[in-house]
Formats: structure tokens, C-alpha cells, sequence
């Protein structure tokens, strides 16, 4: 069984994450470290085990098993305990940010981020520089355009686990077709049955664009008016609300008829709801990647780097993707798909093309005050 079943039914009560309190990680401090004042030992050599903390439904399962994990235990020797206990970038950032903050370990050996909050943690002083002679796999493989993101160009601390588009998903069952944001924001027939996310990247990315600023590149008035008009639509009451991943249980019951959504969640809602509809925004895409990183630390950085290089093998690779259906980081996994699942090697919401990229965003980089303020105006707006 694999992520499009377990997205069925009651199964979808165990994706509902709610709209996280994003004040949690808003109004401190934090206490940047070096790699003087925060100095880590590996202990690879003697102790062959790794704790890996990934986001839920983001692995390849068959019955009780993690087929790619699996391999990576019995070919390694090295025993993963694997856990989902990342929901939300701020909720996590919350319940890490005091020991990192203060040169103590989290217990994990790998963290699993999205690139504006693996870009803060780096910026801090968090994460340990990767050894990248020892990831062969990755330096062949990994796709040309995630090598040099702004925030790790020489991707020192992170390597990419998946990536994935933000753009719009409807239920036809209950609506016709929604091509744009502008549509998504002012139809009458959608007024309070719209969700948006409460990532406050993906959304106030779409309210930039609506305002006419670059995502990338925008003016503190840019952003003060994106916001206003955010406040506007939730005033006015077409949202009905801020989700995580439980979108996916609205929109398959019409509680929600259009929404904001993810892509590899809505290729696994189509495979039991026809009537779910991906569309891409007439305004653009939302492009991110999430990305294992060592925090300081942990012990077992040399373990972490085996378990990274192993998902860089096309034929791993391939597998993982047949299951998450998000965009695939490994070059030679398209290839490797023909023999597991030929059905998805065309797919360009796993395998996009240049040109279906040409209209994607990412969000600007951000300093730390600067995101502080930015997720409590966030916050005020979407009560959180």
C-alpha cells in the first residue's frame, strides 16, 4: 500500500495537523553559535546507529516496511530510528531553538527542513558542515538547479530530500475550474470555502504576487501591503481557514472546494478522487525543497552523510518518489522510474521540465529579525 492509498478514508485523520502557533518561534532571541562555541563529536566509528526526524507520509512503505530504508540498515549496518515528528517548520523550530541556541544536542542526527527554515538554522550557527567527499552519489547526481541555493550555495550544510510546487487544487465535483489565485481570492461562489496554508512562505508568496512584487526581490512596503491584502480576503470571509496537510480531508468532503495546496499531495489524492483538479496559478508556482542537515551536536554526522548518499542512487531515488510523489532532487531517477513505475516517468509535477518551471518562485531570504517580524504579522493576520 502507498501514500495515494493511505490517503483514503479515515486514513487522512492521521494527516491533520491543524494551523500551527507560529508565535512559538517568534519573540526570542537566538543565541548564534559558531564552530568555535560549539564544537561536535562523531562517533560513527563505534557506534553504527542514526536518529533521522523527517515530516509524516515522506517514505517509501510496504506493509510494515521502508523498503529504501530497509536497504540502507542491511547494506550499512547502521540502525535508523526513524521519526515523523516534523509537522510544521515553526512548531519544530519551537521545540529545538533552546538547545541548539545553546550549544546542546537534540537528539537527532538528521533534520529535515524547508529551505527558508533550513536557511535560518544555518544562519545561526546550528548545523554541522557536511564532509561532501564522502557523498559521491549527491556530487554526481543532484540535480543543477538545487546545487547553489542562496542561503548554502556550496550546499556546506544541507542536501535535498524532496522538492514540491504550491499552487491550487478543486474539487469539480463541487466547483468548475479555479486558474488563478485573483479567482481563488474574489469569486463569490468560493466565499468561505477556500483554505490557504499556514506556511507563511507559500501563502504570502501568492499575496506578493498579487500585489505585482517579485517573491524573491520585494520592498517592506511590498510586503506591508501583500499583508493588507491578505487581511482583506480573511475579513471579508472567503477563508475559511489556515491548514496543514488536513486540506486534504476538506477537499475531498467539499467542506473546502478550492484551496492552496501541495503537489505531491493532490497526485495521491487523484488516484481514489478523479474529481481532485492540480492546476498551476496563472500567477506562478511556489517551488521549495525540504533538506536533511546535521544539527550541532549530534554524533553521528558520518552515518547521516551514508544514509544521504544513499537516497542519491537513481534506482533508490526512483522508489522513494513512486510512494511521496514530489519532485524528485536525483538526476537519473526519471530513467530508473521506467522499470518501477512506468506511469509517473512523464509526470511533471515529479519530473517538470524547464519549461514548466519558468513560472516558479522561491521566497526571499530573510534575516532573523526580519522573519520574526514577519511571521507575527503573519500570525496576527491568520489568528494563529
Amino acid at each position: 500500500m502507498g501514500r495515494r492509498s493511505l490517503l483514503r478514508g479515515a486514513g487522512l485523520g492521521a494527516l491533520a495537523l491543524g494551523a500551527p502557533s507560529l508565535l512559538a518561534s517568534c519573540g526570542t532571541e537566538s543565541q548564534v553559535q559558531t564552530t568555535e562555541s560549539c564544537t561536535s563529536t562523531d562517533l560513527s566509528d563505534t557506534e553504527k546507529m542514526l536518529v533521522f526526524s523527517n515530516w509524516p507520509e515522506y517514505i517509501d512503505v510496504k506493509g510494515k516496511k521502508m523498503p529504501t530504508l530497509d536497504a540502507f540498515q542491511a547494506e550499512s549496518g547502521i540502525s535508523v530510528t526513524y521519526n515523523t515528528d516534523i509537522n510544521d517548520n515553526n512548531e519544530f523550530f519551537g521545540k529545538v531553538k533552546d538547545q541548539l541556541g545553546s550549544c546542546e544536542p537534540i537528539g537527532r542526527d538528521i533534520v529535515t527542513m524547508t529551505d527558508w527554515m533550513a536557511a535560518r538554522m544555518i544562519s545561526l550557527g546550528w548545523m554541522q558542515e557536511l564532509d561532501k567527499d564522502a557523498m559521491p552519489n549527491v556530487a554526481a547526481n543532484l540535480k543543477s538547479d538545487l546545487r547553489s541555493p542562496t542561503w548554502d550555495p556550496d550546499r556546506s550544510y544541507s542536501v535535498p530530500w524532496q522538492s514540491g510546487l504550491t499552487g491550487i487544487a478543486y474539487n469539480a465535483k463541487y466547483t468548475g475550474e479555479v486558474g488563478s489565485f485573483e479567482e481563488l481570492m474574489t469569486r463569490s461562489d468560493l466565499k468561505g470555502k477556500v483554505s490557504l496554508l499556514s506556511e507563511m512562505g507559500d501563502t504570502m508568496l501568492f499575496m506578493l504576487l498579487l500585489e505585482g512584487a517579485d517573491p524573491e526581490e520585494f520592498s517592506q512596503d511590498q510586503w506591508g501591503s501583500a499583508l493588507e491584502r491578505l487581511e482583506g480576503y480573511v475579513k471579508s470571509g472567503q477563508v475559511r481557514r489556515f491548514t496543514g496537510n488536513d486540506y486534504i480531508r476538506d477537499l475531498n468532503a467539499g467542506n473546502v472546494v478550492a484551496c492552496e495546496a501541495w503537489s505531491g499531495d493532490v497526485i495521491a489524492m487523484q488516484y481514489d478522487n478523479p474529481d481532485i483538479k492540480w492546476v498551476v496559478p496563472e500567477e506562478g508556482l511556489s517551488l521549495w525543497s525540504d533538506n536533511m542537515m546535521v544539527p550541532n551536536r549530534a554524533d553521528h554526522r558520518a552515518n547521516a552523510q551514508a544514509l544521504m548518499d544513499h537516497y542519491y542512487q537513481p534506482e533508490v531515488a526512483a522508489t522513494l518518489a513512486a510512494w511521496v510523489n514530489y519532485i524528485c532532487p536525483v538526476d537519473g531517477a526519471q530513467e530508473a522510474m521506467e522499470s518501477i513505475d512506468p506511469s509517473l516517468v512523464d509526470n511533471e509535477l515529479i519530473f517538470p521540465s524547464e519549461e514548466f518551471l519558468s513560472g516558479a518562485y522561491g521566497f526571499m531570504e530573510l534575516d532573523e529579525k526580519t522573519r520574526q517580524q514577519y511571521d507575527k504579522d503573519f500570525a496576527r493576520v491568520i489568528g494563529a
